[in-house]
């Protein structure tokens, strides 16, 4: 699998290029900005395009989604539980003091049980509301991968204070969900550095069992 991890934005969101090395087909994850960049790395890599996913509404997360459409022609995957943050995102804009990016529509809708391929890569849809109602996860169980979004940061969780957020949701997804998967897995936060499923288990301060 190839995997570029590159931060965009001002809030320095995770985007995740994911391609399959043997038909070049690839998915981008949360395409905050910067798409030129993305656009660079798919070019490097040799990838076409067939998914946009966003793990939640956020502007730093879907904010360069549309122009990527326009420039590959790949279809934008959201769960529906996001559209009212989606329309805010005007709002979201005057709030971070960064661009509005425009009407941002969903081509498709996913939630919890569907997979998202692309070539040989196949990521399962994990449906984990609390940092916004429509929060995903994308687990690729054969590259022991989580793509986490903002619910989960080394050392952290997503904040729960902004519209669409709940303290219970978000600790009920990370416990009943995310802790469900093996330690080993590699976790790629929405913003810095990765860690795994077993370290936050065992040292992250919300999830510690006292």
């Amino acid at each position: 699998m190839i995997h570029e991890i590159l931060p965009v934005g001002p809030l320095q969101c995770n985007c995740s290029i994911l391609g399959d090395e043997a038909s070049h087909e690839a998915m981008v994850i949360d395409p905050g900005d910067d798409i030129e960049q993305v656009l660079a790395l798919l070019r490097k890599h040799n990838l076409q395009l067939k998914q946009i996913v966003i793990t939640h509404a956020h502007l730093d997360h879907v904010g360069g989604a549309k122009k990527l459409r326009e420039a590959t022609g790949a279809p934008i995957l959201l769960n529906q539980n996001d559209q009212a943050l989606l329309k805010m995102l005007p709002l979201q804009a005057t709030w971070l003091g960064m661009q509005d990016p425009g009407k941002v529509d969903i081509d498709h809708s996913i939630g919890q049980g569907d997979v998202v391929k692309a070539g040989g890569l196949s990521a399962q849809v994990l449906h984990t509301p609390g940092h916004t109602e429509g929060s995903i996860c994308l687990y690729l169980g054969e590259e022991k991968t989580l793509i986490a979004g903002d619910t989960l940061f080394a050392g952290s969780i997503g904040r729960t204070d902004l519209p669409g957020g709940s303290f219970e949701k978000i600790l009920r997804s990370l416990h009943d969900t995310v802790l469900a998967l093996p330690d080993e897995t590699v976790v790629v936060p929405g913003h810095g550095g990765l860690t795994t499923i077993g370290e936050e288990r065992e040292s992250n301060p919300f999830l510690v069992k006292t």
